[in-house]
């Protein structure tokens, strides 16, 4: 796809000679006869880049320039005149241009600086894009509910401190993007932050990934190699799924988290590091110490600050708000127009009961951009999982809080069956506490 580029010039030669050029060299070319013209086709038809000549009447080509940043808008713009004067060129870049040209020039001249000022925005498009990409891949939603909260609050606390944390809990609960969180609020933000998942690893790779090797340690080890304990120095090493490395290298481990160095394999050198050191598990590491899969001494080492982010089934009022940013996120990933999720959709989110937590919420909305069609997710567009006889049936027309306050009501109901109408038993089978529980009741109309 060509281009495209917008020439202003309120000289009809000046304007059609250079439109021919670039036209000629593959450019989709539009033209304005003033800067007012040239402002109203930027709006209507943004194009790639603009020239503007300096000296037209009413508004000049500088005029134009200063009310498009004025306006937030940083398509690069060529300036062209026949008086050039160091002050002016000097004017001119600090107001915003991408270049600035005297006349005569050479087509040739003027090709090469449009195609590196459209590269170079295209490259800034990519970076900011690319950006935006990773906050949103690692942006930790903190939600309404207590118990997000609480946990959120012992990581910002966790973070002003160098003290190891130890995450545990369910899978697709955030485990990663908590320690994302705790290295980004520290001092240590500025420097690297290096996940390992040792799931997969053998003992060999997994010890040759976290501590390097030295040149000719074992077959294949062709040069010496820095491991991810000594990419991470002055930063944060995330150790994932700790609970399923052997006992040998838990042993290891253990001594680099007493002495903070360690040998490359194949070395016989201590390196000392200066790295924050945050772990995570979705096992029940208590029982695995007491089994003896787990080193007890470890888990001491390990469990100084202990962080339990929430299930999503413990804070049901936090879908609403995850459901909407993945929405938005896979909408322009897969680039449609979604606006919003029907009114059913949403009720069938509130009343599903999310195993596989945020992550198994992310892939159900991705399910419903990618498959559904329109600007409305609708409950069908959903996994079918989540619209199976086994949730609660809903009315065609029900509006959105109908349909909310109506899975509610059966999943309290269903508690109370299940606790034969204990209700502090049934508020701790639904993670919340008694007395918002009660409050739910009254509101619900629940005798």
């Amino acid at each position: 796809m060509s281009e495209k580029i917008l020439i202003a010039d309120d000289e009809p030669s000046n304007r059609k000679i250079l439109a021919q050029e670039l036209t000629h060299k593959g450019f989709a070319v539009d033209t304005a006869r003033n800067g007012r013209e040239a402002l109203t086709k930027i709006e209507s038809v943004p194009p790639d880049l603009v020239i503007l000549d300096y000296m037209m009447p009413e508004m000049t080509g500088l005029d134009v320039l200063r009310e498009l940043r004025n306006r937030g808008n940083d398509t690069p713009v060529i300036l062209i005149t026949a008086y050039g004067s160091v002050e002016r060129a000097v004017e001119v870049m600090k107001a915003g241009a991408y270049d600035f040209i005297t006349r005569p020039f050479d087509p040739d001249h003027i090709e090469l600086v449009v195609r590196k000022a459209i590269e170079r925005q295209t490259l800034k498009r990519e970076v900011e894009v690319l950006s935006e990409e990773i906050r949103d891949r690692y942006h930790l939603i903190v939600g309404e509910s207590t118990k997000m909260r609480l946990a959120v609050e012992m990581a910002s606390k966790a973070a002003g401190s160098s003290s190891t944390v130890f995450l545990l809990g369910e899978s697709g609960t955030g485990k990663e993007l908590f320690a994302r969180y705790i290295h980004n609020h520290s001092d240590r933000a500025k420097r690297p932050f290096i996940a390992i998942n040792s799931v997969g690893l053998s003992k060999e790779l997994l010890e040759s990934e976290l501590f390097g090797h030295e040149q000719g340690a074992f077959t294949g080890a062709h040069k010496t190699k820095k491991g991810k304990i000594e990419l991470a120095n002055g930063g944060t090493i995330f150790f994932d799924e700790i609970g399923d490395i052997s006992r040998e290298m838990q042993a290891k481990l253990l001594r680099f988290l007493q002495e903070r160095e360690f040998e490359r394999v194949g070395g016989v050198t201590p390196i000392s590091v200066d790295v924050r050191v945050i772990a995570a598990t979705n096992r029940d590491i208590a029982a695995a110490v007491k089994n003896g899969t787990f080193r007890d001494d470890l888990y001491h080492r390990l469990n100084v600050v202990a962080i339990t982010p929430p299930p999503l089934r413990e804070r049901r009022e936090d879908i609403p708000t995850l459901a909407e940013f993945f929405l938005r996120k896979f909408s322009i990933a897969s680039r449609r127009t979604v606006i919003r999720l029907s009114d059913e959709a949403q009720a069938r989110l509130m009343a599903y009961d999310w195993p596989g937590n945020v992550r198994e919420l992310a892939n159900a909305i991705e399910h419903g951009v990618v498959l559904g069609s329109g600007s409305e997710i609708g409950a069908t567009d959903l996994p079918a999982r989540l619209t199976g006889d086994s949730l609660l049936p809903l009315a065609e027309n029900l509006s959105y809080r109908d349909g909310v306050n109506a899975a509610r009501k059966e999943l309290v109901l269903k508690a109370l069956r299940k606790t034969e109408g204990n209700r502090a038993a049934a508020a701790r089978l639904l993670g919340l506490e008694t007395k918002y529980f009660l409050r739910l009741m009254k509101s619900l109309q629940i005798d």
